[in-house]
């Protein structure tokens, strides 16, 4: 009888073996395959600059995730020119300390009037854009007088697949507003005073309009720095890390960047435990005006000065 009870009791080892070991087979086959996804879109998307991985402002490269670095943010509208091109739409400055465990953002008028070095004159910040990603990023570094480590360009495509593999975001909408799609039929899409949860296209044009908002650009920049909040704790949380297959589907057409796949391993490491608490909102402070009869924003010196200062020390950096 006890012989009879062994042998049932080694089988049902011998059968829990092979279940576990079909389950750490999948799971590394599905590991591996996630690690295939994640190298070919880093090396799809991977643009490198033809400065190299070292800002003008640095003497040496800073290391991602160890070190503070800067990220410049461009949400490029290019659906008038059938993908290729386009203009800056949206230019945000995002400086991340690990140390700290914080994250400081600063978006940019983008009707901001700037010296652009590529043109030579001053102009809306948009328009060094014309002249390449790297123009743009010249500007923003002589105008903050900070290193831009990396930079990220999104399209809307991009912009519209990544909030919807993740789920969509919750934002704590302003006011009431409508705003058109960017869909062929520009339907209307309406948002309403509080808490919302925004799907991809609803998300786009939630940080794209500013003709109905009271604060105008200000107001505009408010809600894309939201919506980051909102992507990068959703991005963050353990229900989509199951779904990175699919995010990285979307990353290597739609996006151009020059961090490399161990940068974008090392920033989920750093900031694991990454909450919207740890953001601090920057802004410009200013007015508008007319100049030949174009308007632009005109930055106050101090506000610059003010916003230089906060993130060279969030950056640790001792420039000029």
């Amino acid at each position: 009888m006890e012989d009879k009870r062994s042998r049932v009791t080694r089988k049902k080892r011998k059968k829990v073996k092979v279940i576990l070991t079909i389950a750490l087979l999948l799971i590394g086959i599905y590991v591996t395959y996630i690690a295939y996804q994640a190298v070919k879109a880093a090396r799809d998307s991977y643009t490198e600059l033809d400065r190299g991985t070292t800002s003008n402002l640095r003497n040496e490269a800073v290391k991602f995730g160890k070190e503070p670095v800067s990220i410049l943010l461009l949400g490029i509208e290019n659906y008038a020119t059938g993908g290729s091109g386009g203009r800056a739409d949206s230019i945000i400055v995002a400086t991340f300390n690990p140390n700290l465990e914080s994250v400081k953002l600063l978006s940019i008028p983008r009707d901001t009037r700037v010296y652009i070095p590529s043109k030579d004159k001053e102009d809306k910040i948009n328009h060094s854009y014309n002249d390449g990603t790297e123009s743009t990023i010249d500007t923003v570094e002589n105008f903050l007088s900070i290193p831009i480590d990396y930079y990220a360009t999104v399209d809307f495509d991009g912009f519209k697949g990544i909030i919807d593999e993740i789920g969509g975001i919750d934002v704590e909408v302003p006011f009431d507003f409508w705003e058109y799609s960017d869909s062929e039929n520009r339907e209307k899409i309406y948002f309403t005073k509080g808490m919302s949860h925004l799907n991809g296209e609803e998300a786009l044009a939630y940080v794209r309009m500013r003709k109905r908002d009271p604060k105008g650009d200000f107001g505009r920049g408010d809600r894309q720095k939201q919506v980051i909040q909102a992507s990068i704790e959703s991005l963050l949380s353990p229900s989509n890390i199951l779904k990175f297959d699919n995010i990285f589907s979307h990353v290597g057409d739609n996006i151009q960047t020059n961090l490399k796949i161990s940068d974008c391993l090392s920033f989920i490491t750093n900031f694991s435990s990454f909450s919207s608490e740890n953001i601090t909102n920057l802004s410009l402070k200013g007015s508008g005006t007319r100049i030949k009869n174009i308007y632009y924003f005109i930055p106050e010196e101090t506000s610059i000065s003010q916003v230089k200062q906060e993130l060279k020390e969030h950056l640790n950096y001792e420039g000029e």
